[in-house]
């Protein structure tokens, strides 16, 4: 079992790592700047509830190589994975031999996972196949990031993505279920379009993904407090989310269902599983 103090108190079950639900992702160095000694910190306090660590908008290309490969061995130290995030949109540009170069170096800095992300450009479902296998051929997880809202995956204003309009809920399952058939590990979603950057939360666009695809097959942008209570609220404590580093333990505390606010205190319920069950 998990090593926590207090540890009389009941709580909803969650299973230790490596964890195949009830995923927690966190942001790597980007919005908030910090360096291996404060990952370090927060790993020490909190590494068994952090399964992933994501970075977000090739942030990490802008660090020395070293570097990189040191927020990696640090992740791994915790039993955490590493993922890019979506900077392959930018790579994409330049050409299939900058994208080989990006997957070679990918796994020198010690990346696991390579998200594929297609908010800012147009590739057709084949192409994001080809790219799947591609990824899953040189050794990592193929992680696709799909959503609803054309032009996200960025700072865009409301009105500004509002002008683009939305993509098609059947189009973006269709295309998540290719893409698992063709070895993806599991699919991000964007929030832009859901929970983020709307007048209101588009919550039908939620449940259609997660009945199209299976809640275990997706992982949801959640980086706003209201935004993965809301998931952790509807769809329990098993659903995988995408929060901020400095979210970890206030998400961690409704999945377990130690605290909660009106509407989710006491309400999360995951029993635990018979011993003998395995």
């Amino acid at each position: 079992m998990s090593n926590t103090s207090f540890d009389f108190i009941p709580r909803a079950y969650r299973p230790e790592k490596p964890r195949k639900s009830g995923i927690t992702e966190i942001r790597a160095p980007y919005y908030s700047t910090f360096g291996t000694r404060h990952l370090e910190d927060v790993l020490e306090v909190a590494g068994q509830w952090v399964d992933g660590i994501k970075w977000a908008g090739g942030s990490f290309s802008l660090l020395p190589l070293e570097q990189v490969r040191a927020f990696s061995d640090l992740a791994h130290k915790h039993d955490a994975y590493v993922s890019s995030g979506g900077w392959i949109e930018t790579v994409l540009r330049y050409g299939p031999e900058a994208v080989e170069k990006y997957l070679e170096e990918a796994k020198e800095v010690g990346f696991d996972t390579i998200e594929i992300s297609t908010g800012f450009i147009t590739i057709p479902t084949s192409g994001l196949i080809r790219l799947v296998e591609q990824v899953k051929k040189a050794g990592f997880k193929p992680k696709p990031e799909l959503g609803i809202q054309i032009g996200s995956g960025g700072d865009s204003s409301e009105a500004e993505l509002a002008a683009d309009g939305k993509k098609d809920i059947g189009d973006l399952v269709d295309r998540g279920k290719r893409a698992l058939d063709a070895g993806a590990d599991i699919i991000m979603i964007e929030s832009e379009g859901i929970t983020e950057n709307v007048a209101e939360w588009n919550t039908a666009a939620a449940a259609s993904i997660i009945n199209g695809l299976g809640l275990e097959n997706v992982m949801f942008e959640a980086a706003d407090g209201p935004v993965f209570e809301w998931y952790i609220k509807n769809y329990g404590n098993e659903v995988n989310l995408f929060v901020d580093h400095s979210q970890i333990l206030q998400l961690e505390g409704l999945r377990q269902n130690i605290w909660g606010n009106k509407s989710t205190w006491g309400r999360v319920i995951n029993p635990a599983p018979r011993s003998n069950d395995g």
